[in-house]
């Protein structure tokens, strides 16, 4: 069945008709990274079984699939119609075909989320400090706080000298209990910008009585300066107690106040989710991954409020969908609400649940998996897989991503991007039998139902192989696919030259604000007042 396509100019209308809309771009992130619409969501081709239901999960919403002429978009879109969509279009000619029209296109990852920071700190003034005139106050001993917004493994991978890992909506919710003193100089960092910038600005916002600045350009300044950065951090906010709890309520009331934040009860949310045929919902959980595994509400998803902030687009697929933001006492999902307003998310709510309560899911977040069927899946054990292998007639082919093939795989496998399954098959040795694995084995399942035959899947992927207490090798020595699906940071610069990395990354970031100056798409209102 041939699907409709649209031109350039039924996009653009359709972006400001003010109904539902999710754009989705078919290709590998390096490629998307290189130029792409502002509000597509990256979806590989490969991967769209276990993006596409977090990401859209009304199957009516009104779906347009692009690409820059790689074909990529057209399988994505049969296949998505395929799952139920009932609404899906090809942007006609692409990315090409939107820029040739005179619509701006860009480059990076995360590009709302990064372009809103931007915004946020010109409009409201978020003040900064450098990396020297802090590395100055550090040596003469003021009275100062690092707080490192990242996550809690970024920061244990590299930060500033005396930080405490204070991962994005834990700062307003703990800073009582982070910082006695109201004379204390609070410095917010991050590794580039956006989050230094959100975080200070939250501070701000809530009212708190010390002075806070953001980092101009975070680890990443610092590192161009010729600072030291510490690998293996492990300084982390303290457990809130009780009266900090009481402060960070009251700042949350403010902020609720000034921003106009929506709360919503448990029968608003069952009202909204009768109405999930008509409006997208989205339910997200912003507390950290532990309190989320230790119990959630039933169909919530981990979405930790910094990161959501950070990077909006992995979470929330169609645009003017509906978001509840969930947390067990109003302040983190309060303060995180706060920014996806601004961002133009209208229909946010704030939800508390008391984690005590006995219906609550445990465990990491589950997506759906379409058309995944585990009674069609041909699996083998590791004890099977690994007498394969001693045999020497078998392959193993490994769908994670390149990064992480590069960190650790099964020894002897080859790296595939699933998308491109059949090229890669060409470029393996002959073998009896194939066997595909994966991080948890789900895209190993799907490769090994789409390649028939021999081919198998290795049942729990390479988790299972591991939990058996066996070796893994690092490196990138069999590519049978380019390496292409992830955009490495620029202190992962594959040519070595960080320094040149990291002063590009930082000169594109800033400049994403004069690049909203003149793009009319986003939906920015940043409250200042």
């Amino acid at each position: 069945m041939a699907l409709p396509s649209i031109d350039p100019q039924t996009l653009k209308a359709w972006l400001h008709d003010g109904q539902e809309i999710a754009l989705l771009d078919a290709r590998e992130e390096v490629p998307f990274d290189a130029r792409h619409l502002l509000f597509a969501s990256c979806v590989p081709l490969g991967q769209v079984e276990v993006l596409l239901d977090a990401l859209v999960p009304r199957r009516s919403t009104r779906v347009v699939w692009c690409d820059d002429g790689e074909g990529l978009a057209e399988r994505a879109a049969a296949l998505c119609a395929s799952f139920g969509y009932s609404n899906v279009s090809l942007l006609q000619g692409g990315v090409a075909a939107w820029e040739q029209t005179g619509h701006p296109v860009y480059s990076g990852v995360h590009v709302p989320s990064k372009a809103f920071a931007e915004v946020v700190e010109h409009e409201a003034e978020t003040p900064h400090i450098a990396a020297d005139e802090l590395k100055a106050l550090i040596d003469e001993g003021a009275d100062i706080a690092i707080y490192d917004t990242r996550t809690y493994e970024e920061f244990h991978g590299n930060s500033i000298p005396g930080a405490v890992s204070v991962p994005g909506a834990e700062l307003v919710y703990r800073f009582a209990d982070l910082m006695p003193s109201p004379d204390t100089m609070v410095v917010v960092n991050c590794g580039g910008r956006t989050r230094s910038i959100i975080g200070a600005q939250a501070l701000i916002n809530a009212g708190v009585p010390n002075k806070v600045v953001s980092l101009k350009n975070g680890t990443q300044d610092w590192h161009l300066y010729g600072y030291d950065v510490v690998e293996g951090a492990t300084r982390r906010h303290p457990e809130i107690t009780p009266a900090g709890l009481e402060r960070a309520r009251a700042a949350a009331a403010a902020i609720a106040e000034r921003f106009d934040i929506r709360a919503i009860d448990e029968a608003g949310l069952a009202a909204w989710r009768a109405e999930a045929d008509n409006r997208n919902l989205y339910v997200l959980d912003v507390r950290t991954p532990e309190e989320y595994e230790a119990g959630h509400l039933p169909g919530a998803r981990s979405a930790p409020g910094g990161q959501l902030v950070q990077e909006t687009d992995t979470f929330l697929g169609a645009w003017g969908g509906r978001v509840v933001l969930v947390d067990n006492d109003g302040v983190r999902a309060t303060v995180t609400a706060s920014w996806l307003l601004q961002m133009g998310w209208r229909d946010t709510a704030v939800l508390t649940v008391d984690p005590a309560r006995g219906d609550l899911e445990r465990g990491p977040f589950r997506p759906a998996v379409l058309g995944y069927d585990a009674a069609s899946i041909p699996s083998i054990d590791v004890a099977e897989t690994q007498q394969l292998l001693d045999d020497g007639k078998t392959q193993i082919v490994d769908l994670a991503d390149s990064k992480r093939f590069r960190q650790g795989h099964i020894p002897g496998a080859w790296y595939a991007i699933r998308a491109r399954l059949d090229d890669a098959m060409a470029q393996l040795p002959g073998t009896d039998t194939v066997i595909f694995t994966s991080p948890d084995g789900t895209l190993a399942g799907l490769a090994a139902r789409d390649q028939g035959g021999n081919a198998r899947a290795l049942s729990g992927g390479t988790a299972a192989w591991t939990a058996a207490g066996l070796p893994l090798e690092s490196g990138a020595d069999r590519l049978a696919s380019a390496p292409d699906d992830i955009r490495l940071k620029a202190r992962e610069a594959p040519d070595g030259d960080v320094e040149k990395a990291m002063r590009a990354y930082l000169a594109w970031e800033i400049d994403l604000v004069n690049q909203m100056a003149r793009d009319d798409d986003h939906r920015f209102e940043v409250k200042t007042g």
